[in-house]
């Protein structure tokens, strides 16, 4: 039983696996590629691209944006005449009559005969209903938008999500590289540290020391491989896939930036193409056709409504008839609510009241959102000044480390000087890497703010 299941899973896992590769194919990816088992190399725009297609809540959404197209064809169905068709039958039993109260009754069948049936079909057509029935339509067409905007919401947010995941793998991926150096360097500096003590040139606190950051740098390896596990999977979560499958990043934290002007057209438009934005100026399109709906109880309503039937035995005439007719007609059906004049009077201030709110919250939601994406154009920038200077400091702290490591194997360091310099060295490029992805993170935010992720 357990080797069933064991076997069921495993072939499952190769399935999603495969259609993984598939799609990576078909969409045309050209650096995705398997590099073992169940690892795979994807670009920052292909896991992005893969998530909008894949993601659970994506789908949830779209499924949702179906259930609200067939809702506006229940609405304009709605508009079609009213067909019913209907048909009975009857067996009467014996007819009993009292007379001088229940002391007295005489029994006979019942004329002109004890059977009875009808069979017919009458329609109903809406002539005009005040506007309900279009206002109707028009809040079902304002709903399939909302779903659709709700859909590309979840979409750019997904892909936020995994923008930002994918670059902390990166980020981490560097790390992992910056930190091996560091491991290198530290076991280095302790061999020639044993040495210079060997040759009574350093204490034995010197060795020491060495040792200590040399365990410290191997548990800073340790944890960054943590957080690459616990990335990996959310990403993986993210991209619907097992959490077995392994992504290695093909882009990397040096990868190209947006110009800044570039960005400018993305801030100029976000307070029309916001999704937020969007979502509330369809919001008020959906309360307008409400107050219609609600207004329309004000006024007469006028229908067509027609009928034909089969009926047995004939009652038009008196004495019934033993025999079958078949009769028809068409009219005209009118009518007006008097009462609607007081009893709706609230409900349509009300709706026009909830109309009112809903532009005032457009005109708030308008403002913080410009605001928004000006501050992160602002904080790109600086994200991009901030990647100029740490590049100088990057330098700068390596060839300081490099003196200094000179020095302190001549003896004319302390090993406290050594330390700090690799500590200087090592921070600065940390910085780097924090700097570059973090403008890239705040580029993919422009991106979703303004509606174009």
């Amino acid at each position: 039983m357990r080797s069933n299941i064991y076997i069921g899973s495993k072939r499952r896992l190769s399935i999603i696996a495969l259609g993984l590769i598939i799609f990576l194919f078909t969409t045309g990816i050209a650096h995705a590629q398997t590099v073992d088992g169940n690892k795979y190399q994807l670009t920052l725009a292909e896991a992005i691209r893969f998530a909008k297609s894949q993601n659970k809540l994506v789908q949830v959404a779209t499924l949702e944006e179906s259930a609200a197209k067939e809702d506006r064809k229940d609405a304009y169905n709605a508009a079609l005449p009213a067909i019913t068709a209907n048909g009975s039958y009857q067996r009467f039993s014996q007819l009993t009559l009292f007379t001088d109260g229940l002391s007295h009754s005489t029994t006979g069948p019942r004329k002109p005969s004890a059977n009875g049936a009808a069979l017919g079909i009458d329609a109903l057509f809406n002539i005009y209903s005040g506007g309900k029935q279009r206002a109707l339509q028009d809040e079902q067409q304002s709903r399939v938008h909302l779903a659709r905007l709700n859909t590309l919401d979840q979409s750019g947010s997904i892909a936020l999500q995994t923008a930002h995941q994918y670059l902390e793998l990166v980020r981490l991926n560097d790390l992992q590289k910056l930190i091996l150096d560091q491991l290198n360097r530290a076991q280095t500096r302790l061999n020639n540290i044993n040495s210079l003590y060997k040759n009574q040139k350093v204490t034995k606190s010197d060795v020491l020391r060495a040792e200590v950051v040399l365990s410290n740098v191997q548990l800073s390896l340790q944890e960054n491989e943590n957080d690459l596990t616990i990335t990996n999977r959310k990403l993986d979560v993210l991209l619907n896939i097992p959490d077995s499958v392994r992504i290695a990043p093909v882009d990397s934290a040096g990868m190209p930036k947006p110009a800044i002007d570039s960005l400018l057209p993305f801030i100029e438009s976000a307070g029309v193409t916001a999704y937020s934005v969007q979502k509330i100026k369809e919001n008020i399109e959906l309360q307008k056709a409400r107050v219609k709906g609600v207004e329309s109880s004000n006024k007469p309503s006028i229908g067509f409504y027609t009928a034909y039937g089969l009926n047995y035995p004939n009652y038009l005439f008196f004495p019934p008839v033993n025999q079958a007719y078949a009769i028809g007609f068409v009219g005209l059906k009118a009518q007006y609510s008097i009462s609607s004049l007081y009893h709706n009077k609230s409900k349509v201030a009300a709706a026009k009241l909830r109309e009112r709110e809903l532009e005032v919250q457009q005109q708030a939601n308008n403002d913080n959102v410009r605001t928004e994406a000006s501050s992160y154009y602002i904080k790109y920038t600086e994200a991009l000044t901030r990647i100029a200077v740490n590049e100088r400091s990057v330098e700068q702290a390596q060839v300081n480390y490099r003196i200094v490591n000179t020095k302190y194997l001549n003896q004319l360091s302390l090993l406290t000087d050594l330390l700090d310099a690799d500590n200087l060295y090592q921070e600065s490029r940390f910085n780097m890497i924090r700097a570059q992805t973090n403008a890239l993170n705040i580029y993919y935010n422009i991106l979703y703010i303004s509606g174009n992720l």
